[in-house]
């Protein structure tokens, strides 16, 4: 067994733990995995429905306390979170790699992005929080947004720190506590990184507490009558879940879906730059990103040219271990999904779709993708694979285009390539997706943008930029008279 120390975040700590303002001990352990080498990296405390009860009511303790510290304070909490990011950037960048697969490049924006979101967060607390509004003489009435209280939040494996962080931060700029429960498979990156940082930062004892857990702990957390919001980051079928379970409860529920986006690329596009954006957004994280271009929609003029060039450049793509050189993909995050790219794979060919390069893996490593002749009856048109495989489909007329790309349940994230802005725009308008870029790929995230999708990609809730106040308070109306009145009933 592999133990990785270091001193940001050394083994001891929290091997065997997780995190609830203090270290403590687990009854319960799962073993954190190298996914390029199958080594042991450690153990990570697993969290029992029981625990997660005792968390949420301990977090509920002290939001109190939390929510009425000055807003200054609780601004510098966040500043000196993010200074730490930035001063133990080396180490976090080491634990993507190693834990989550991701190649050193996809690591290191991941950390940068982090703490970028921990800087903006840091501006919440001294933003304005309501407004005044008109009312009768004498009476002064207020709107203004309150924290919630607890927040659960329910993090996914493929960008594991970004994804909690970026709910995580707002939610305690704002004023209320947070129970994190990242996916078991990468919660060092994605949990316990965020728990030493606020840890470090000086954040009160059980404002955040870090649990990892299976389905069980999940729903523990989401019935939990202590939480008063989930925010869910994770495949649409396990969203639908979590919605329902919510919805029972009358929680306030955010969702963060999966996405079958589709990349258009006209005949007017420069096909260098319609090559490399299609690359980024198919193979960046092995595909393993619910921003992936799913679908590449090409119209027929260019599709020849277009396929050659997509070929010959996946071809080329260096496949390995990140942690041990420079390479463009590494592996899946296990077995499971590896299987089940190679099963779409599978069956897209069973129903006429050619493969031209990629198709097949050795161990977690699968090799850059190309099918191409995917028709919207083949399942690889449909279904979300999250690998690295480029879905391509020809197209004619701009109308096509539109009609392709609408048809799917989800609506997360498209893109139109064109040398002519004015005609990718009118094509764009009808699109419905809740992420739209120009003469871009799909995969783009900015901490200052509302993100979210629409259907099955989400609940049309979104997080980012100036959805975060929305997203983490409610509102509270508040009216003050000089005296109360004498009413004639």
């Amino acid at each position: 067994m592999t133990t990785t120390t270091h001193d940001f975040l050394p083994a001891a700590l929290w091997n065997g733990a997780y995190f609830t303002g203090q270290w403590e001990p687990s009854d319960f352990s799962q073993a954190v995995i190298e996914p390029a080498t199958g080594d042991e990296l450690g153990r990570i405390g697993m969290a029992e429905p029981a625990a997660v009860a005792t968390a949420a009511a301990t977090a509920a303790h002290a939001q109190k306390a939390w929510a009425r510290r000055p807003y200054e304070e609780r601004a510098q909490v966040l500043r000196q979170a993010a200074a730490l990011a930035e001063h133990h950037a080396a180490e976090i960048v080491g634990w993507l790699v190693r834990e989550s697969g991701s190649t050193q490049p996809k690591a290191t924006f991941e950390t940068s992005v982090t703490t970028k979101s921990l800087h903006e967060a840091a501006t919440l607390p001294s933003r304005a929080v309501g407004d005044v509004l008109p009312s009768v003489p004498g009476r002064l009435s207020l709107a203004r947004r309150r924290p919630l209280g607890v927040i659960g939040v329910i993090s996914p494996f493929n960008f594991p720190l970004y994804l909690a962080m970026r709910a995580v931060a707002p939610a305690l700029a704002l004023g209320n506590a947070v129970v994190l429960k990242p996916d078991p498979r990468t919660a060092v990156s994605g949990g316990f990184v965020i728990a030493r940082l606020f840890e470090l930062a000086g954040l009160p004892a059980g404002v955040l507490q870090v649990l990892p857990g299976d389905g069980a702990a999940g729903a523990a957390l989401t019935a939990d009558p202590h939480v008063a919001m989930i925010q869910f980051t994770g495949s649409t079928a396990a969203g639908r879940k979590v919605g329902e379970a919510a919805g029972r409860q009358l929680k306030k529920v955010s969702l963060e879906l999966g996405g079958k986006n589709s990349l258009i690329v006209l005949d007017d596009a420069d096909l260098d730059l319609a090559i490399a954006n299609t690359a980024w957004g198919v193979y960046l994280h092995q595909g393993q990103i619910c921003m992936s271009s799913g679908r590449v929609l090409v119209q027929r003029g260019i599709h020849d040219a277009f396929l050659e060039k997509l070929v010959a450049h996946a071809r080329g793509l260096v496949v390995g271990d990140p942690a041990k050189g420079q390479v463009q993909l590494g592996p899946l995050i296990n077995a499971t999904q590896r299987d089940h790219v190679a099963k779409v794979v599978a069956e897209a060919i069973d129903a006429g779709a050619r493969l031209e390069t990629g198709g097949t893996y050795e161990g977690l490593f699968f090799q850059p993708t190309v099918l191409s002749g995917v028709m919207p009856d083949n399942p690889a048109f449909r279904e979300e694979i999250f690998g690295p495989v480029a879905v391509i489909t020809p197209f004619d007329t701009d109308a096509q285009a539109i009609a392709l790309a609408n048809d799917s349940e989800y609506g997360l994230s498209m893109a139109v390539l064109s040398g002519n802005v004015g005609r990718a725009l009118a094509l764009g308008e009808q699109l419905r997706t809740g992420l739209l870029h120009i003469n871009d790929q799909t995969v783009n995230d900015e901490v200052i943008n509302p993100f979210g999708g629409v259907g099955a990609s989400g609940n049309g809730s979104s997080v980012g930029g100036a959805a975060n106040l929305e997203e983490f308070t409610q509102w509270q109306w508040l009216t003050v008279k000089g005296e109360a009145p004498a009413y004639p009933l």
